[in-house]
């Protein structure tokens, strides 16, 4: 059973920083690309970034330039280093991932729990 779980959440002034964690565990072939994805109350989840198995990232607008993420393949771990953040980056942040469990399987998405990010004086 694949589970992805994340830390790194809490409440921080406005300018401040947090680094968001995600560790994959679990039976796993292979990890394709991860996510991070946020919802704010009243929003819809919006896709925050991406990192492909190559390296390969990309960042919604919103975030581009404060936001870096990474991840550790060897680890199978995912992180969001969050710089310079604004109240309206408050939401509920979520890993996501697309795995193989078994050779040659279909792949399937997995999402993690979700973990709280607060910016507010």
């Amino acid at each position: 059973q694949v589970q992805l779980v994340e830390s790194g959440g809490g409440l921080v002034q406005p300018g401040g920083s947090l680094r968001l964690s995600c560790a994959a565990s679990g039976s796993i072939f292979s990890i394709y690309t991860m996510y991070w994805y946020r919802q704010a109350p009243g929003k819809q989840r919006e896709l925050v970034a991406s990192v492909s198995e190559g390296n390969f990232t990309t960042y919604a607008d919103s975030v581009q330039g404060r936001f870096t993420i990474s991840r550790d393949n060897a680890k199978n771990t995912l992180d969001l280093q969050m710089n310079s953040l604004k109240p309206e980056d408050t939401a509920v942040y979520y890993c996501n991932a697309v795995i193989m469990v078994v050779a040659n399987t279909p792949m399937r998405s997995y999402w993690g729990q979700g973990t709280q990010v607060t910016v507010s004086s």
